[in-house]
Formats: structure tokens, sequence, C-alpha cells
């Protein structure tokens, strides 16, 4: 391959990838301090806070599958050096995402305890009255959220990296502070948390809203931007290429979450301990495949690039070299975290017995993570820049379904085998068939993914 006709160059990944991992690092702060902070006020108020955020991932997921979508089809025109379609890629899927979310605030706010009650209904009287509170104040910020995901996303898909981790800095002061003010200083409970976010969310959407407003150059090009927005009406054929890409993925996204969903109920089955145990094993483990969370934003706009350029070559070239850097930062930050794991998992607050739950989880999700989390995650994103999406969609939901799911209740139901009873521990330790269940999916998942990357059918896909 000429090095003289490659895309980017070594420069050109290093200034795309750094932001994305810095803006990895803030936004999993942002997690791990919220839970802190909460847990100084019970693990009734941690547990609740955990379990609604399950749900928010939901809608949260949905945002950015449909900004994937968008991202795609707008990094290929870039990739075409067409402009205009660019730009009006992105207008349209600002639109889009924003009465989506007002719908899905309106419904939320309207059937708020129903679908509480529905998922979470066995939980403790005081868990629900928290998830409760936590719930209807974030469900306000669900416009915000989904501006913000989409407008990062577009940043992203020109290989502006560093906006979206300036505004990720700026959602941390201004959440972490919040948070600390309300809770330390004014003695609040879990809206210490939610206020927080709701203000940290709008006043990312509206710095991003502005700076995708104005016409600016970045890297000595003209930078993608929505000026004539609220005079833009609908094109259904970008709409339709968006969905394309963004309904299989917002199917997987939801039906994944879904699925964590009803494992979570199952969870609150094992009891409070091992619902705080799996709340801070989460967001722990948020900072385990950080590095991959990363690689995968860096091959979506890579290889979205070079489709839309018409370069399949070059995306399966660059591929190859983001994969191997995101295995490297993966090892790089695994094996430190894991010699370290029993003081960072008594950052939270817990009891000593939900504690040790905690370390079991972790330790497990954190040694499987370095071998097989990019696989399973990171790679897919090549198929999906590629506008393979629905394939993406059929096995993450059939593993999801049939392995993480299925594996996780059969665990529960037989006991882990009886290996509880045989070992003689506390029924809580059941939950971490839950984890292995998951580990088992991301099994499943990568050999699919890996095979079917392999094959090369997705170089001939087209978007545009």
């Amino acid at each position: 391959m000429n090095k003289k006709e490659l895309l980017f160059s070594r420069k050109d990944l290093w200034h795309l990838i750094w932001p994305l991992l810095v803006e990895q690092i803030l936004n999993n702060t942002l997690g791990i301090a919220d839970i802190l902070m909460v847990a100084s006020k019970g693990e009734a108020a941690a547990a609740g806070v955990s379990l609604v955020d399950q749900i928010n991932i939901l809608l949260v997921q949905i945002f950015a599958a449909l900004s994937t979508g968008g991202a795609v089809v707008c990094s290929q025109y870039i990739g075409a050096r067409n402009q205009k379609m660019a730009n009006n890629t992105a207008r349209q899927l600002i639109i889009t995402v924003f009465f989506i979310a007002l719908f899905f605030m309106v419904f939320g706010l309207l059937f708020s305890s129903n679908i509480l009650t529905g998922i979470f209904g066995n939980v403790d009287y005081s868990v629900m009255q928290a998830s409760r509170t936590y719930f209807l104040i974030t469900l306000l910020a669900l416009p915000s959220i989904a501006l913000y995901n989409a407008a990062s996303s577009l940043f992203r898909a020109q290989g502006n990296s560093r906006i979206s981790m300036m505004i990720a800095l700026l959602i941390n002061v201004i959440n972490i502070g919040g948070n600390a003010v309300m809770i330390y200083g004014m003695g609040a409970g879990v809206e210490g948390v939610a206020v927080p976010t709701f203000i940290s969310r709008t006043a990312a959407a509206v710095v991003l809203i502005f700076l995708l407003y104005r016409k600016k150059t970045y890297d000595g090009k003209e930078s993608v931007n929505i000026k004539g927005i609220l005079k833009t009406l609908p094109d259904f054929t970008i709409i339709r290429r968006i969905l394309k890409i963004g309904v299989p993925n917002g199917i997987e996204s939801s039906a994944f979450q879904i699925g964590k969903l009803l494992v979570l109920g199952l969870t609150a089955s094992y009891g409070t301990a091992a619902i705080a145990a799996n709340a801070a094993s989460n967001t722990i483990a948020s900072f385990q495949v950080l590095p991959g969370t990363a690689m995968g934003f860096a091959l979506l706009t890579v290889a979205g690039q070079c489709m839309g350029a018409g370069k399949p070559e070059q995306a399966q070239y660059y591929t190859k070299r983001i994969m191997l850097v995101c295995y490297a930062f993966m090892w790089l930050l695994n094996i430190p975290m894991l010699a370290f794991l029993r003081p960072i998992a008594g950052l939270f607050n817990m009891s000593e017995h939900t504690t040790d739950l905690a370390y079991l989880f972790v330790f497990f999700h954190g040694t499987c993570a370095m071998l097989i989390w990019p696989l399973s995650f990171s790679l897919p994103n090549v198929l999906r820049a590629a506008g393979d999406a629905a394939y993406t969609m059929i096995i993450c939901m059939i593993s999801m379904w049939t392995v993480r799911v299925g594996a996780a209740y059969l665990f529960k139901y037989t006991d882990n085998f009886g290996l509880c009873s045989y070992f003689g521990v506390s029924s809580d330790y059941g939950a971490f068939g839950i984890w292995v269940a998951m580990i088992l999916d991301w099994i499943i998942r990568s050999a699919f993914f890996t095979v079917h990357y392999a094959r090369g059918k997705w170089k001939s896909r087209r978007v545009i």
C-alpha cells in the first residue's frame, strides 16, 4: 500500500485517539463520582440511582445508536469530499434525535411509576423511593442528552475529538461540583446527583449546538455545520440512510439493555448487598473497558471516512493498527487495576461483605476484558461504519438473549449448579453467575464478528 495515499497519518490518528481516551476517562470519572457521593447517603440511595441508571442507559443508547447512524453517513460524505451533504446529514440528525427524545421524556413523565414498579417491583421500599426521585429529574435531561450525543458524534465523525473531550470536561466540572454542593453542602439525597446531571447536560448541549452552528475550519478543511437548521425541512432520503444504520444499532442496543434490565431484576432477587456490589462493580468495570470504548469511536470515524472515499483496503489497514493499540492499552490499564483492586473497591464505602462481592465480580471481568472485549465491542464498529449494521444487530440480539439472559436465569434457578451450597457461601454470591453469563456472551460475539470481518464481505457495502 502506497503510504502517500493514506487518508490518515500517524499524527492524525494520535490527534483523534488521545482526546477519545481522555473523554472516556472523564465520562467514567463522572460515573464513579456519582456513585461514591450518593453512597454517603446509604446503600438504598446508591442502589436506587444504580437501578434507574440502567433505564437511563437504555434511553441514552437509543440516542447514541441514532447518532452513530448519523456519524457514519456524515463521515462517509466527508470521505467522499461532499461537504454540502455532510452538513445536511448533521442537520437531519439533530432534528431527528431531538424530537425522539422529547417523546421519551413526556412518555416517561406520564408513566414513571408503572415503568419502575414493572421492572423493579420487588426491591425494598427505600430503594424504590430513591429510584422514583432520581428517575423523574433525569427524565427532564433527555432532550439535552440526545443533542449532546448527536453533536459529539458529528465532531468525532470529522476527526475533531478534542471538542467532545472539552465538553466532557465541562460536564464533569458542573456535575461533580454540583453534586458536592447539593449532597455535602445542602444535605440533599439522590436529587443531589440528579439536578447537577440535568444542568450539566443542558449546558453541554447548548455549547455544542452553538459550535456546530458556526462556520469554521478544522485541520485546514471546512468543518461540518448546521447553519440554517431552523429552516430545514425533513430530508427523508438522508433520514433513511441514518436510520438504516441507526435503527439496527438502536434495536441492538435496546435489546442489549433490556436484557441487562431483566438480568438486573434477577440481581435484585439476591438482595440489597448484591445490588450495591453490582452497582459498584459496573462502575469499576466501565474503566476496565475504557480503551476499547475509545478505540471503537476511532474505528467508526476512520473506517467511515475510508469507506466513503471508496478505499476499503485502507479501512482494513487502519483497523489492524487501531485494534493492536487497543489491546496494548487494555493490558496496560487492567494489570495495575487488578493489582490494586481491593483498595479501589474499598472506596465505595460498602460493608466488608459487599466489598468482597464487588472484588470477585470485577476481578473476573477485568481478566476476561483484556482478552475478549475489543473483539466483541470495538471491532463491530468497523462493520457499522461500512453499513453492515444489520449483521451486528442479529448476532448481538441472538447472543444476548440466548446466552447472557438464558445462562443468567439458568444459573439462578440451579443455584449455580449447586456450587453456592457446596462451598457454603451466602446466597448473594450466586449473583456471580450473572457475570459468568456475560463473559459467555462476549465469547460468542467475538467469534462471529472476527469470522465475519475476516471474510471481508463488509468491504463491498455502500451507504451513500
